[in-house]
């Protein structure tokens, strides 16, 4: 009785050993992946690899390690997410963001940065903004921390020492100060980013943290990129558009920039310090972040210390995806802005298109203004059979509600997911030039290659003829939403001709005519 005793412990035990040490074996593959410079390598015609590429050495150190394979896969699933900006400027429902700020007479600069003494949005629910999403079909959420205006929009525990006073007598000064600039010293005292990621996990939604690296409220963020502040070594110090267009100086308006001092030793470092400890609190203090959207870029003579904080940040999540701005070949990921790349790109390095649904990223208040279901879902059709994301743009107001339009667009896109999001989600692009066929179809594969799917934007009179697409014998064919095979031959020229009688149209309803999806078994 003793030694069945003792099997009946050994072997349990043993048997868990067995498992320990096989998920403890490394993923040589996968550590190759990470490691390897050759899979993350920008495209040379993004036009912010090229802001940073005089000075970002396009190798990596050897020490830094990409996010995993898993990681990349994981992202090139999503297909469909949405970007939220909000921030002070919501409160005044301005348009682009923070942007018109640079263009404020000083008076009303002083008046936008006091605006966060009056931030109380009674209307945000983080939970009504997470059932929105998943009823929409979005699959991932990017949410501004902390735009170009400075405010930070969670409980960071730094702290702003040096700011403007714009309203100062004889003009505009910096002068000495003591707070976080953050949403915890508002009347709403409430951590919007530690509610919104609670959410998310319950909703199964991925998580991108948005954060600028440049700062126009902290005064030690001068002069990069285009701050408020500018200082007598700005040309050498921050780098605008390098190689790609002149210094625009109408981004300060009529007012223009303000002259100060060079930057001291002591002010730089602590800019990076104060940059550093926030991106470290993002990823430290809010459980798994799937991505951290940065945003600009600094210049030369910092670099190395912002390398430095990349090395840092890997370390406590290394399966983090880095948007690339500001960071070169370093970043995971890219993000072309208001368009869809015209072909399949030349990258390995995946890539997710920012789109705003109305004219801006933050609210919109004219309801003819946002484009619709049907460009929703065309973009998303676009993006995925290139091999890439759609990320659409909806900003709420101030008071944390997004417009009915909005609402009702997003929802409608949700239910034509609903039905045809089998050949969306965790697809795959085909090869070479076989993504499309003409301008109104568009294809996408399952990742066995064993089903191809054909999405068209308008539907097919009677039948639809395919080129690329040979099923062998006996493969069926179906319109997503209806169970029914459809009849398909391949016709006097070699194509696959599928019939779609009108009363398969007939049977959709009229919202969900947005694409029209067909799989096809192969």
């Amino acid at each position: 009785m003793k030694k069945l005793t003792t099997l009946k412990i050994l072997i349990p035990v043993a048997i868990v050993c067995m498992v320990m040490l096989y998920s403890c074996k490394p993923k040589v593959q996968d550590d190759n992946f990470s490691s390897d410079p050759t899979q993350h390598m920008l495209p040379k015609s993004d036009r912010n690899y090229g802001h940073t590429s005089g000075y970002i050495e396009d190798i990596p150190v050897s020490e830094y390690r990409w996010a995993s394979q898993q990681a990349y896969e994981d992202f090139n699933d999503m297909k469909f997410g949405i970007r939220i900006h909000w921030g002070l400027y919501s409160i005044t429902e301005q348009p682009k963001e923070s942007w018109p700020y640079l263009k404020l007479p000083h008076n009303e600069k002083q008046a936008y940065n006091e605006m966060y003494k009056t931030w109380n949005p009674q209307g945000f629910d983080a939970n009504e903004w997470m059932e929105l999403f998943s009823e929409s079909g979005l699959k991932m959420f990017a949410f501004t921390t902390k735009h170009h205006e400075g405010f930070s929009m969670f409980d960071t525990k730094t702290r702003v020492k040096k700011r403007v006073n714009y309203a100062a007598p004889g003009g505009p000064v910096i002068e000495d100060c003591d707070l976080a600039y953050s949403i915890m010293e508002t009347p709403f005292k409430r951590d919007v980013v530690k509610e919104l990621t609670d959410a998310a996990r319950k909703y199964n939604i991925k998580i991108d943290l948005y954060y600028s690296h440049p700062d126009w409220y902290d005064a030690d963020f001068r002069p990069y990129v285009w701050h408020p502040l500018e200082v007598p070594s700005s040309d050498s110090l921050s780098v605008r558009g390098k190689n790609l267009e002149p210094l625009d100086k109408n981004h300060w308006g009529e007012t223009g920039s303000v002259m100060a001092p060079d930057p001291t030793p002591e002010e730089t470092n602590r800019m990076m310090q104060r940059h550093r400890d926030q991106l470290v609190e993002l990823l430290t203090n809010y459980g798994k972040i799937d991505m951290i959207c940065l945003d600009m870029w600094f210049g030369p003579t910092i670099w190395p210390k912002l390398r430095e904080t990349m090395l840092e940040l890997r370390k406590i999540q290394p399966d983090v995806m880095f948007r690339a701005r500001g960071i070169g070949n370093y970043g995971d990921y890219y993000t072309p802005e208001g368009f869809v790349p015209g072909d399949q790109e030349n990258t390995n390095v995946p890539w997710f298109v920012i789109y705003p649904l109305g004219r801006h990223f933050s609210y919109e208040q004219d309801s003819a203004e946002h484009k619709g279901a049907k460009w929703i879902v065309e973009n998303i059709l676009d993006c995925a059979a290139k091999g890439g994301n759609f990320m659409v743009g909806v900003g709420p107001n101030g008071n944390g509600e997004f417009h009915p339009v909005a609402k009702a667009q997003l929802l409608q896109t949700g239910r034509w997911l609903k039905i045809n999001g089998e050949g969306v989600y965790a697809t795959r692009a085909r090869d070479a030039n076989s993504w499309k066929q003409g301008e109104k179809i568009r294809f996408t594969r399952s990742k066995d290659e064993k089903i191809i799917y054909a999405h068209c934007f308008e539907w097919p009179e009677n039948s639809l003829v395919l080129e690329s697409v040979k099923p062998k014998t006996g493969s069926k064919i179906y319109l997503l939403g209806n169970e029914k095979p459809l009849d398909w031959e391949i016709n006097a020229e070699g194509k696959t001709e599928i019939k779609t009688p009108e009363s398969l149209l007939t049977q959709i309803p009229d919202d969900l005519k947005l694409a029209y999806s067909f799989k096809i078994e192969i």
